[in-house]
């Protein structure tokens, strides 16, 4: 039996969920979102749009595996339309800096070059102070892969920490050389 999948999703006031055919259309203030889900697999139910339950309708190996993982994709929809996701990233290095211009996200970051991120539809960049970005959105998926290719441009080193990491993210460190 899934643990996460039994769990019944609790749908906001401003959040509104439909059914239509194989798709779940979730609705909510920040964006609109469409799931699809093998509905010979499960059994949805939506309760006075309250809360929303998904059950397998024969528990065998295959619903077990895909139970919690659907479940969890309804879920971050609804979180995703009613508040939305949010990740800050931290520069840290001598002269490392971040702006935006229009449409992209320029970094500079010890290279000879400035290097522009193009800022994907469906995404908000902001950036306080020169050194912290946030990146918003209501696709969890999307924010995350947004964060994690920013942070790929510059992976913090291990030696003196230097790099783009997630704010709270540790960085094992190293020790150098020594005499």
């Amino acid at each position: 039996m899934s643990k996460i999948g039994k769990i019944n999703i609790s749908i906001p006031e401003k959040v509104k969920v439909l059914l239509a055919g194989n798709s779940v259309n979730i609705e909510g203030p920040l964006g609109k979102k469409s799931i699809t889900l093998d509905l010979n697999m499960f059994d949805i139910k939506i309760n006075e749009g309250k809360d929303l339950l998904i059950k397998p309708k024969k528990i065998d190996q295959e619903t077990k595996r895909l139970w919690g993982m659907n479940r969890s994709l309804l879920n971050n929809a609804i979180i995703g339309t009613s508040k939305g996701y949010e990740k800050i990233l931290e520069l840290s290095g001598v002269g490392f800096r971040s702006s935006i211009k229009g449409k992209q996200l320029s970094l500079q970051l010890g290279f000879s070059h400035d290097v522009n991120f193009d800022i994907p539809e469906g995404i908000k960049i902001s950036v306080d102070k020169q050194t912290i970005i946030k990146i918003s959105g209501s696709d969890k998926q999307q924010v995350g892969m947004v964060a994690s290719q920013i942070k790929s441009i510059r992976p913090p080193e291990p030696y003196k920490g230097k790099g783009i990491k997630e704010q709270g993210q540790y960085i094992l460190r190293k020790e150098g050389k020594k005499k």
